[in-house]
């Protein structure tokens, strides 16, 4: 009985969002299995371009580090905001999901061979929390019961707490670099005076992804509830 109430919220994630969060957990599990090591998987440009372990390229994305409360952190964040957007303004888009998961991951690839960063993951992450949080500037955030902001503050306050925490922000930064990027390229140039759309999904992901039926029965994770837990939670200005 719980197996099936398991698959069946199981199924019900998108299935950009669900592919995504269960690689990185399947992926966790086999370093803590120790069935590969994190060696394996880091960004390493020579290994990859010379040794052509071109595998590391999705891998450094994969592994958030060891169980513990970094992981689980990143875990709820990804989870949460890749969920949402999937199913709030990419609703019924997925290859336009897919394409700014490419996008992105292309982009932070290219910056990580001028910075110092072995996995990416937690920068990819940033960016689905930054796009989200400019697409939804008016919903109110509540973070550990602390602060109350606007979802825009949401990357930064983010970045202040891996201050805190001792963590480099290099991480931080590369996040909201790539998605302000996306968002600018995506929902700003477009609507400017001379400006235009230049980042189009080929049709081939069109062709891949997107399916012509939507389910009416299908219940979207709300957008109101944006972190789920104290750190993230918030709500609709005049909502």
């Amino acid at each position: 009985m719980a197996y099936q109430t398991f698959r069946q919220e199981y199924l019900q994630v998108p299935p950009v969002t669900r592919a995504y969060t269960t690689a990185c957990v399947l992926t966790t599990a086999a370093v803590q299995l120790e069935l590969i090591t994190p060696f394996q998987l880091y960004f390493n440009p020579e290994l990859i371009f010379k040794h052509f372990q071109v595998w590391r390229l999705i891998t450094n994305y994969l592994f958030f580090g060891p169980v513990g409360f970094n992981f689980l952190f990143n875990m709820i964040f990804l989870y949460r905001y890749c969920r949402m957007l999937e199913e709030g303004s990419f609703r019924g888009r997925t290859a336009d999901f897919v394409f700014m998961f490419l996008f992105g991951g292309l982009l932070m690839t290219l910056f990580g061979l001028f910075v110092n960063l072995v996995f990416l993951g937690q920068a990819f992450t940033i960016m689905l929390v930054y796009v989200w949080s400019r697409r939804n500037p008016y919903v109110r955030m509540n973070f550990f019961g602390l602060l109350i902001f606007q979802a825009p503050f949401l990357p930064w306050v983010l970045m202040g707490f891996s201050l805190l925490l001792g963590n480099s922000i290099i991480v931080d930064l590369l996040g909201i670099a790539v998605g302000h990027i996306y968002f600018f390229l995506e929902d700003v140039f477009p609507n400017q005076p001379g400006g235009g759309r230049l980042l189009r999904t080929p049709s081939v992901l069109k062709a891949i992804f997107d399916t012509p039926d939507d389910d009416p029965n299908y219940n979207p994770l709300p957008e109101e509830r944006p972190g789920g837990f104290a750190w993230g939670e918030g709500q609709r200005l005049g909502g």
